[in-house]
């Protein structure tokens, strides 16, 4: 156990966000997700949701600010509807521990299984709320 850092951070998770540079794409997958058909290093983080995960993640990870849009999730399929809370939910986090970011980003379910081919890697988690990916680009982490 380290002081400071959150006990939701697995060993494994922790080593692999460290070892991210900037420009990498994370992507905290829900528990639906086909993570492992779209991208070869697959971490496991079931029984959490995004919400608590990027609470942890978030305090040891600096968003990408040379992009206009560091954090980015699935658009709605034509007939579906976005429910607000899931990202409401996802903002609490993301501006407690990055205030100013913009406005979340949302692609074609497509394009989104694209940019999982070329991500970093992908975290299985346990969320079960549609539409609950959400993928964080690295940025450069400031020098005290």
């Amino acid at each position: 156990m380290l002081k400071g850092i959150s006990p939701l951070l697995s060993p494994e998770l922790l080593a692999e966000l460290c070892r991210m540079g900037h420009g990498d794409e994370l992507i905290l997958a829900d528990a639906h997700f086909p993570g492992n058909t779209f991208n070869d290093k697959v971490l496991r983080a079931d029984g959490l949701g995004v919400p608590q995960l990027l609470d942890a993640i978030l305090p040891l990870f600096e968003l990408d600010s040379y992009v206009d849009h560091p954090l980015v999730m699935m658009a709605a399929v034509k007939g579906d509807e976005l429910d607000p809370a899931v990202e409401a939910s996802y903002r609490v986090p993301i501006d407690k521990h990055a205030p100013g970011t913009a406005a979340i980003a949302r692609i074609d379910r497509f394009d989104f299984y694209d940019r999982a081919k070329d991500a970093y890697m992908v975290v299985m988690t346990g969320e079960t709320a549609k539409y609950g990916n959400i993928i964080l680009k690295k940025g450069v982490t400031p020098v005290p």
